[in-house]
């Protein structure tokens, strides 16, 4: 039972670096290799936000990419 808060630290420190990564500032052409496009300001619907191209625009990626 001792190991049990060892393991509850590990997963939440997992859980922050995935969260940290998810909007990875880059540029378009780093978009563009992960599979996205950029749009301004949003994303179309039924398109997830997977970075950032510039200040005002998201690198956007349909949610079924591989």
């Amino acid at each position: 039972m001792r190991i049990l808060p060892l393991l509850c630290a590990l997963l939440l420190l997992m859980i922050q670096a995935a969260a940290g990564l998810s909007l990875a500032r880059g540029s378009p052409q780093d978009c563009e290799r992960r599979g996205g496009f950029c749009s301004h300001r949003s994303c179309p619907p039924g398109i997830g936000r997977v970075g950032i191209c510039s200040e005002q625009d998201f690198c956007c990626r349909s949610r079924w990419y591989p």
